[in-house]
């Protein structure tokens, strides 16, 4: 009797796990919710901004609202400063995060990615009168960028081999950075190759500036470490953009031209 009761038990603890385990499904979640959370970076146009009528608008909220009509729910945009995006997702206040993040092994230890969905590589935009042109005509200038970012992280590796950490500024948002440049607190400021072109048509006194050497940026749509049965729907979402034609359709709409190869040669994904 004490054995069957021994068995009982552990199969009602097995049960209730078991039920916990699938109630923890973000896709489930999400389909039963009817709304799918996103969370967007809205200061880095045009892959995320505001339109004129102050509401999100660019590559990544379509995205979103692509990946939400795949499900067939709602969707809604949680802004996010670069610093945000990985807390909402261990937090559990959004789904998913549509916001240029890279895959780096350090982030994968605390949240999940995607294949990559969007590529970029880093360059900055200068004030007209900074004299900046190449990468080496940035010592002893004052630098800024978006704290949390890859090019904050992969600039003060730099700064720390020229000795110049102690011109460096950090800024919650990119809108601060292009703001520090236009009003000459800084000389550079550090962004991606994706929006170079609209700032430097927002600001008269910005022009596009050096590439930076680090690696091309591949990017992933963030979601919980844990959730291996969502991050395999969204790694056939991203499949399905590129294969459809809608990643090209929407880079050619918010970036224009060629959208760039997500895949890496010698990679199969």
């Amino acid at each position: 009797m004490i054995k069957i009761q021994t068995a009982v038990a552990a199969a009602a603890v097995l049960a209730t796990t078991f039920a916990a385990t699938v109630s923890a499904d973000t896709l489930d979640d999400v389909v039963d919710r009817g709304t799918l959370r996103c969370g967007v970076v809205l200061d880095f146009p045009p892959i995320g901004y505001r339109d004129a009528n102050n509401e999100p608008a660019g590559f990544d909220v379509d995205y979103c609202a692509d990946l939400a009509a795949a499900l067939e729910v709602e969707y809604e945009i949680m802004p996010l400063t670069w610093s945000e995006r990985l807390p909402v997702i261990v937090t559990g206040r959004a789904d998913v995060v549509f916001g240029a993040t890279s895959d780096s092994l350090q982030r994968a230890r605390t949240v999940g990615f995607s294949i990559p969905y969007a590529v970029y590589y880093a360059q900055g935009v200068v004030s007209a009168d900074s004299g900046i042109t190449t990468f080496d005509d940035i010592r002893g200038k004052r630098v800024a960028a978006a704290v949390g970012t890859v090019p904050e992280q992969e600039w003060l590796k730099i700064a720390a081999e020229w000795g110049e950490e102690a011109n460096y500024q950090g800024y919650q948002s990119e809108n601060e950075v292009f703001l520090a440049v236009a009003q000459g607190k800084a000389d550079i400021g550090l962004t991606t190759n994706t929006a170079v072109l609209p700032i430097t048509q927002q600001y008269d006194n910005i022009l596009a500036g050096p590439r930076m050497p680090w690696t091309t940026d591949y990017t992933s749509v963030v979601a919980k470490r844990q959730d291996v049965s969502w991050l395999n729907y969204l790694n056939l979402f991203v499949t399905h953009q590129a294969r459809s034609g809608r990643y090209q359709e929407l880079w050619g709409k918010y970036v224009g031209g060629d959208a760039p190869e997500l895949r890496i040669p010698g990679v199969m994904y």
